[in-house]
């Protein structure tokens, strides 16, 4: 039972955005009462954190498994992008929107593990970027993978890039483009200009 009330808490989230959905539209939706999920969860706050850190492993077991396909280092991005946009719902609600407005210490703890976990990954990325002649090899790795860390939850503050203008998956194309262009080489460019198409 705990499980599913964390499942459907978080397709709930996901859907409707952390604020927007209470207890009783969980229990609701689950056809049990309330008092059932407080038997699991001793508040809101408790249920949101669980189903945040619950949906972040999900998400870097499925990472990995896409890591572990040995795809080219830039078919490698794209891939780990659709993943997640399937995984998070399209993001069309800006439900992270709301979990840093409304519950900024779970905010904050989840920020510090999707930085760790997206550093490790395009540390690696990187690196197989270059020995495979796609990424120059004069680029600052570190820095290079902390850029793109920056941009890719930057582009998510909907006060700089308003929903109503921005449509979030085409503006996460265009960022990973804007970041690909800057790193690739002549090779790296004509692999980009490929994967683009596909969007």
């Amino acid at each position: 039972m705990k499980e599913t009330i964390l499942q459907k808490a978080n397709e709930m989230y996901m859907t409707l955005g952390f604020k927007s959905v209470t207890m009783d539209d969980i229990a609701n939706e689950l056809g049990i009462s309330k008092k059932t999920i407080y038997q699991h969860y001793a508040n809101k706050n408790e249920l949101v954190q669980a189903s945040t850190f619950y949906l972040f492993e999900q998400i870097s077991d499925g990472v990995d498994k896409i890591c572990e396909l040995n795809k080219n280092a830039i078919e490698e991005i794209f891939t780990i992008r659709t993943f997640l946009s399937r995984k998070l719902n399209n993001e069309t609600t800006s439900p992270f929107y709301q979990l840093q407005k409304f519950f900024p210490q779970t905010f904050s703890t989840l920020h510090a593990k999707q930085f760790e976990k997206m550093h490790g990954c395009m540390l690696h990325n990187i690196q197989r970027g270059i020995e495979s002649g796609l990424y120059r090899p004069d680029i600052n790795i570190d820095f290079v993978s902390r850029i793109y860390f920056t941009g890719l939850t930057g582009i998510k503050n909907t006060e700089i890039f308003p929903t109503e203008v921005y449509e979030v998956n085409a503006l996460t194309i265009q960022y990973l483009e804007y970041h690909l262009r800057a790193i690739s080489t002549r090779k790296g460019l004509d692999v980009l200009i490929e994967e683009l198409k596909k969007y």
